[in-house]
């Protein structure tokens, strides 16, 4: 059996893909992967298991092919990967629970695939986001994609989160929480409650429906799923588009949800007064021009100071970051 010693596996685990990579201490990479999303929140844990699975064995066999200390020949099976320090940013860890869960999964994965880790790190994907956006510095990063959640690190290296509760209770201003209130919007206007939408033609037929009591069997049928939901977003933005009032005050609300959860951070870390960058990121904040500019208009009267930035690097490089940082101190404490 072939053994093989890698320093870092670096996995970025969001809800609509998962990346992993391996890297030595300089940086380097050695290997990478990538599949779809593994939220076991949105997907189940089996489904979510299997992504984390397939995006690491990607990252392997990359990594057999360029090793000198590995047979690319030698079935991967027979491999026995020794990982030194492996550090996984995944959604859906908000609880204990989640905690539990997930570290429970990512175990099993690493056993199965025969990977014996020194180290184990697991945290929630946004802290990994805010490390790769930040670069370090002081700053607070809105998350808007499928979901929705805020992070913040301040001059202290202190964090808080807000937000990211997950669809069922929580998500506001998020994709999945914009289409929601699109299905809403439709039926209350089929009911009389609510103004007329142009929501209705362009949900139904993208949906394949040609009524609103179809869109309410579809609502609580099989093919209903977060990410379905989710992609109803962009037609909020069309019809807001063609001057749809209705559609407008569902962006409007959006971003105001946004921005609080943004502002509960900033209080919480005591940065109203200082100077700090804020990232958006996420499908939402980064291709609807009007929640944006909600958010950021918002920021502005709330905390002048702010400083409305781009990421300073993707979400993998605040996992290899931290991995990286992790391994010196080990390094550096085992010398003294």
């Amino acid at each position: 059996m072939t053994a093989v010693h890698i320093p870092l596996l670096a996995v970025d685990g969001g809800g609509t893909k998962c990346l992993a990579v391996l890297t030595d201490r300089s940086k380097r990479t050695l290997g990478a992967g990538r599949a779809g999303s593994c939220n076991y929140q949105g997907i189940g844990r089996e489904a979510a298991a299997r992504e984390l699975a397939a995006a690491i064995s990607q990252a392997l066999n990359e990594a057999a092919g360029r090793l000198p200390t590995a047979d690319p020949h030698d079935s991967m099976s027979r491999t026995a990967w020794e990982i030194e320090c492996a550090v996984f940013g995944l959604a859906g860890l908000d609880t204990e629970h989640d905690r539990q869960v997930i570290t429970g999964m990512v175990r099993d994965v690493l056993k199965m695939l025969r990977i014996r880790v020194r180290h184990l790190i697991v945290e929630n994907d946004g802290f990994a986001a805010l490390l790769g956006a930040t670069n370090g510095e002081p700053g607070i990063l809105v998350i808007a994609g499928t979901g929705s959640i805020a992070f913040g690190v301040n001059r202290a290296g202190e964090t808080a989160r807000a937000g990211g509760w997950g669809h069922r209770v929580g998500d506001e201003g998020s994709g999945y929480w914009i289409g929601k209130q699109a299905i809403m919007a439709v039926l209350k206007a089929a009911d009389g409650r609510g103004e007329p939408t142009l929501l209705e033609s362009l949900l139904l037929p993208h949906l394949g429906l040609d009524r609103v009591e179809e869109l309410f069997n579809w609502t609580y049928g099989p093919d209903y799923s977060v990410e379905k939901v989710g992609e109803l977003s962009p037609f909020v933005s069309q019809a807001a588009d063609s001057q749809d009032r209705v559609a407008a005050s569902i962006l409007k609300a959006a971003g105001e949800e946004l921005f609080l959860a943004a502002r509960a951070v900033i209080e919480r870390l005591r940065m109203r007064e200082e100077p700090f960058k804020m990232i958006l990121q996420g499908g939402v904040l980064q291709n609807d021009e009007r929640v944006r500019r909600i958010v950021i208009e918002h920021a502005r009267r709330y905390t002048p100071q702010v400083t409305i930035d781009k990421a300073q690097n993707d979400p993998i490089f605040g996992v290899i970051a931290k991995g990286l940082a992790y391994l010196e101190k080990q390094a550096g404490e085992s010398e003294v």
